[in-house]
């Protein structure tokens, strides 16, 4: 009797933990640009879905706007961006954006966060400092600093392989 207590209990567990993780996260498990485990990621993870039925999973906005750069003939038709505290998925142009602030940011060094409210975005920004933007000025902000993100990104990178 103990044993099936006990089992029905681990079941429970590995089912609630299967039904709790987003299937973009099953279907996309890491990012295209720079491999990053995305559920590590969930809070800045971005999900685009194309017009040619394509799909982009990164780990950040960062990666998400080199793909807009380098597909530029590709329309988004939904873009999706894990919220900062939930890590929930929520429509990326409705959100409430947060650039800027002391929270060190997902392969930038210009933060830039999203919210599914705007009190939530008002309260992280009290904490952590940043303006409240839009996703247009994120995504602009995104390219502003690609170049410096990426020099960064080169050198730490080569720092690591010793060179």
């Amino acid at each position: 009797m103990r044993r099936l207590i006990i089992a029905s209990l681990l079941i429970a567990v590995v089912a609630g933990v299967a039904l709790a993780a987003s299937p973009d996260l099953d279907q996309f498990a890491t990012c295209k640009y720079c491999g990053m485990d995305r559920s590590q990621y969930s809070r800045s993870r971005m999900l685009i879905q194309y017009d040619d039925g394509s799909s982009l999973a990164t780990c950040s906005l960062h990666c998400a706007v080199v793909d807009l750069a380098v597909n530029i003939d590709k329309t988004p038709l939904h873009t999706y961006v894990g919220d900062c505290q939930s890590g929930k998925l929520i429509d990326a142009e409705t959100a409430v954006w947060v650039i800027g602030g002391s929270r060190q940011g997902v392969m930038t060094s210009n933060p830039k966060w999203a919210f599914e409210t705007r009190e939530r975005a008002e309260s992280f920004v009290r904490e952590n400092g940043g303006t409240i933007s839009t996703f247009d000025e994120s995504v602009s902000a995104a390219y502003q600093d690609m170049y410096r993100d990426t020099k960064k990104i080169r050198e730490r990178r080569k720092a690591r392989r010793g060179q």
